[in-house]
């Protein structure tokens, strides 16, 4: 039943004198404010569902860098610069994905080099494997609403 329907049904209650006027004016009054009400829980989730995307979208663009070389480091920052004003969560997503990018650069370094020691190689194979494991995890964290640190990552953002 649509609102105008209900406070025509209030009206023609009021008209044959099953309520009075302040009784018409009250129920008109609560069915205004639920209305309201409603209105202002779903503009809310849409908030939410747009945090939730933009942080699977920033965790899931590190995957950019397997189709156009460096784009996977690029992207993620760049999407989190654009929305981190729009919403702390966003920002959250976007320095923990930033933190991770560095880390994982200072590890691939550091595996490179050790790779002349022989222990860099298993190190570089590993930190490949995490390099598409945390950003998965991340995404249908950030999907479902929640703000997802990654394991080993220095905290250059906090």
């Amino acid at each position: 039943m649509s609102v105008t329907d209900e406070i025509a049904k209030l009206n023609e209650l009021k008209d044959s004198g099953a309520i009075t006027e302040e009784e018409f004016a009250e129920a008109k009054a609560e069915l205004l404010k639920q209305i309201a009400v409603k209105e202002k829980t779903t503009s809310e989730s849409d908030v939410l569902e747009d945090e939730n995307m933009w942080g699977m979208f920033i965790h899931l663009s590190q995957f950019a860098g397997y189709v156009v070389p460096f784009l996977g480091y690029v992207l993620p920052i760049v999407l989190w610069q654009i929305n981190k004003d729009k919403s702390q969560v966003v920002d959250m997503h976007g320095k923990n994905v930033t933190n991770w990018i560095i880390s994982a650069m200072i590890y691939g370094v550091v595996s490179g080099i050790l790779c002349a020691v022989v222990i860099g190689i298993p190190m570089l194979f590993a930190l490949g494997i995490l390099c598409i494991i945390f950003p998965i995890m991340g995404a249908i964290k950030a999907n479902n609403g929640i703000v997802w640190q990654y394991p080993m990552a220095i905290k250059f953002f906090k």
